[in-house]
């Protein structure tokens, strides 16, 4: 390396490095303001530091025991406790000013508003649990949710907690396969969809998916429900399909609130792990609540005026805590907004800022890196003087991509909360508060009272610097409670990896300050635009075409999504390699996975790189791709 180059280097270094600290006014407006006396209250009784956080929330029966270890690894949080979500994020505010505070200020891609107070949820949720109740929905019970961004996947959502039914939902960008699997991975008696979707003024045919799904097989679906939502022509099999704006005009009587232990299930999500197979990620109703709730209120430092957007989708983790549960748990009002990101110009997230005066904005790095690319003058139009704080979720954020964020959407006055976590974590688990200094990059420390680690294959934790696994040596209210009727992968996916630790899954480093960086997956999980997709599952896919024979597929770079798929495909003889085929294999993993999944390239090779055993070694195909070191090829076959 040359002089220049290692002074550019080094400069490089120290401004990824450089404080970014908060102002006087960040400092005394804050909810926590001494940061380092809250860490040691929660380290020096972490029991009592939760169980504050869960004492400000509503029980049916306080809890016998904060935290029973006795089935380690399978916690039990609040244990002995009832409650239900739904009381806490609805319920409760009926008798508060917050019953006529806007729950969700929600606007289409084509401009439609809608402005819906929590006095006017409450109503929709419990017209809604009467009609599923009359369907005969039971306590524990399976739910499949496959819609977009609008009030009534709130309503579904909410409904199934009140009634104590489980929900699953299916991000609607996934395919029928996708969906069918979900649904009968869970066992789900009742689909709720809509007749379908807008993007980029085009329809999205959900209810066509979804009977598309019907058609692969899904036994236990008794009903659909269909809400009318783009207003275009659907089949309804009679019995079966069910218009939602019919049955919610019912005058049904409203059933009570199911009183739920802590440890009742609330909803499967699920994710994509190292197999074929997705994980069914099982969250319930009483640590959950406590650790969304306490996380959002601090990290996000919540105002009963504050105007709060999350741009993620429910389908996703931050869809089920941070856009529904958390936000009316605090009783904050909401932006909702379904449509795409760019659409009908570059700039129209920063006009619905504008136009509701949004005060905190949380969205993924992947989004950020796309506004970038748009250039400075579409954030520069529009008047942001409301914003004060801002977020990052789904993936690592470049240094990069941190300052235009902070420069051009905060204007150098809103901290950026770069938060970590998972499906499986439920809540924010390293992330900063408002007071503490930022460094761009950095999800900077353990939110209080967790203790995470960078530790190597053997449990040693590593020096200062140095690359690791990351893992969290203690439990936390909200973390998953199994995987659904899987304990055994539970176990082996998060637990003995590592023993005595949750292996997260992904790599990073901490430095002399403690702040963190993530680094990505260590799994062989793809992160396309903050969506996991398993290179198994791809894979998969691609052998599910008739010319394929094997497939490996890895990620690689991108600048705008973080990372997209590379595959290497081996063809069944006789089958000539064209072009034409690469666009049918595409299309063939977007009928089974859908279009998250983004391809850089198929190319066609003769071998793969494979252990003894048959095993793909995907790293050795990476490592080729992105001419990095080959590392220990000593259980290659040849």
């Amino acid at each position: 390396m040359t002089k220049g180059n290692l002074e550019e280097a080094m400069e490089v270094l120290l401004k990824e490095d450089k404080l970014y600290k908060p102002s006087a006014k960040i400092k005394n407006q804050a909810n926590v303001k001494d940061y380092e006396a809250v860490v040691k209250k929660a380290e020096d009784d972490y029991e009592s530091f939760w169980a504050e956080a869960a004492a400000e929330l509503f029980w049916y029966k306080k809890w016998d025991q904060v935290l029973d270890k006795s089935k380690k690894p399978f916690y039990q949080w609040f244990a002995g406790g009832q409650t239900n979500i739904f009381y806490n994020a609805l319920e409760r505010h009926q008798g508060s000013p917050v019953k006529d505070r806007v729950a969700f200020d929600w606007e289409s891609e084509g401009g439609q508003n809608r402005k819906i107070t929590y006095a006017q949820l409450y109503e929709m949720v419990n017209k809604f649990a009467a009609v599923l109740k009359k369907l005969g929905l039971k306590k524990g019970e399976r739910v499949s949710v496959y819609m977009p961004n609008i009030p009534e996947t709130a309503v579904a959502m909410l409904a199934c907690a009140k009634l104590g039914a489980i929900h699953s939902v299916v991000y609607a960008g996934f395919s029928a396969q996708a969906l069918a699997d979900r649904i009968n991975d869970a066992g789900s008696k009742i689909l709720i969809t809509v007749d379908g979707g807008m993007r980029r003024n085009k329809p999205i045919l959900l209810k066509e998916t979804a009977d598309h799904a019907m058609a692969l097989g899904c036994p236990t679906i008794q009903n659909i429900i269909v809400v009318k939502y783009a207003k275009i022509e659907v089949n309804m099999q009679e019995g079966r399909d069910l218009w939602y704006e019919d049955l919610t005009q019912e005058d049904l009587p409203i059933p009570a609130t199911e009183k739920m232990d802590a440890m009742d299930p609330l909803f499967i999500l699920y994710t994509s792990g190292t197999t074929a197979k997705p994980k069914g990620v099982l969250h319930v109703h009483g640590g959950y609540q406590v650790g969304i709730y306490r996380t959002l209120k601090w990290v996000f430092d919540l105002k009963d005026k504050d105007v709060y957007w999350c741009t993620a989708d429910p389908g996703w983790i931050t869809g089920h805590s941070y856009i529904i549960y958390a936000p009316l748990i605090c009783g904050v009002t909401s932006i909702m907004y379904d449509g795409a990101p760019d659409y009908p110009e570059a700039d129209r997230l920063w006009s619905v800022v504008e136009k509701y005066k949004c005060t905190i904005f949380y969205t993924a790095p992947t989004l950020i890196r796309m506004m970038m690319s748009f250039g400075d003058e579409f954030p520069a139009k529009h008047k942001m003087s409301s914003l004060r704080l801002l977020g990052t979720v789904g993936e690592p954020i470049n240094p990069e991509a941190w300052r235009w964020y902070y420069a051009n959407i905060g204007k150098k006055n809103c901290p950026i909360m770069d938060t970590w976590w998972q499906t499986e974590t439920g809540m924010f688990m390293i992330t900063p508060l408002p007071v503490l200094p930022l460094k761009a990059g950095s999800a900077t420390k353990p939110f209080p009272g967790l203790q995470a680690a960078i530790m190597d294959k053997d449990g040693d934790e590593v020096p200062v610097g140095k690359g690791g696994f990351l893992v969290i040596k203690n439990p936390w209210p909200s973390m998953l409670a199994t995987l659904y009727n899987n304990p055994k992968r539970y176990l082996e996916t998060y637990w003995q990896k590592i023993p005595n630790v949750y292996t997260t899954g992904d790599m990073a480093t901490k430095d002399k300050d403690g702040y963190f960086r993530i680094q990505g997956r260590s799994d062989d999980v793809l992160k396309i635009a903050g969506h996991r997709i398993g290179n198994a599952e791809i894979e998969s896919a691609l052998v599910a075409h008739e010319a394929v024979a094997e497939a490996g597929v890895i990620g690689v770079p991108d600048t705008i999504r973080g990372e997209i798929a590379k595959a290497f495909v081996i063809l069944k003889k006789g089958v000539t390699p064209a072009e034409e085929l690469k666009k049918e294999l595409q299309l063939k993993v977007r009928e089974v996975l859908g279009p998250v999944v983004v391809f850089k390239d198929i190319e066609y090779v003769q071998k793969l790189p494979k252990t003894r055993s048959g095993k793909i070694m995907r790293r050795v195909l990476r490592a080729k791709e992105l001419n990095e070191p080959l590392g220990d090829t000593s259980t290659l076959e040849e």
